[in-house]
């Protein structure tokens, strides 16, 4: 059985990016980087809104697996190796292998997944993760706290989003940020 896991690089503040829409202060270091490859290496699926998804087109691209750091390669390897799932209703057909394009959200369908699948699910996107969220279908939350406040932007999570949740994991890097792994505390 799979798990939702919804993962996010966060402000300290909650912000996803910026009022500009900038991340820019959220890129990890080689540190953080190899360890969101070790969390990332197993997920079999990606779900992503389209605005996420056509972030992480460059993954696919060739030369993200040439001329690069060794871990920038590897994760380039491991975005190509999983299945996406893109939610848009704007997108006619996907520029990347391994990925289908669906209209809307459903959670019937995420919850089928769950069952059926070997691997856990990711789900990147603060705006399509709230449909899930809303749903109960997140198992699992892990927050990479950037040392950054941004002061808005789009928050990591939705305004009247409310959950119990119990602490897992957590490290500190070299570069401040923070990660935290959180299951819910109702499942």
């Amino acid at each position: 059985m799979a798990r939702l896991v919804y993962a996010a690089i966060t402000s300290l503040d909650g912000y996803v990016s910026d009022e500009d829409g900038r991340f820019d202060w959220a890129e990890p270091d080689e540190t953080v980087h190899r360890f969101i490859n070790d969390l990332e290496r197993d997920a079999g699926t990606y779900l992503f809104g389209r605005k996420l998804y056509e972030t992480m087109l460059p993954w696919e691209s060739e030369s993200m697996s040439q001329g690069e750091p060794p871990y920038i390669q590897e994760y380039a390897a491991i975005w190509k190796a999983a299945d996406k799932i893109v939610y848009s209703r704007t997108l006619d057909t996907a520029s990347t292998a391994r990925t289908r394009i669906e209209r809307e959200f459903v959670p019937e369908v995420i919850r089928q997944m769950k069952v059926d699948l070997q691997h856990d699910i990711l789900i990147g996107g603060p705006t399509l993760a709230a449909n899930a969220m809303d749903a109960g279908l997140v198992d699992e939350y892990r927050l990479f706290v950037a040392p950054a406040v941004v002061g808005g932007g789009t928050p990591a999570f939705p305004r009247d989003f409310r959950a119990k949740l119990v602490l897992t994991d957590e490290r500190r890097f070299g570069n401040g940020v923070v990660y935290l792994r959180y299951e819910n505390g109702l499942a």
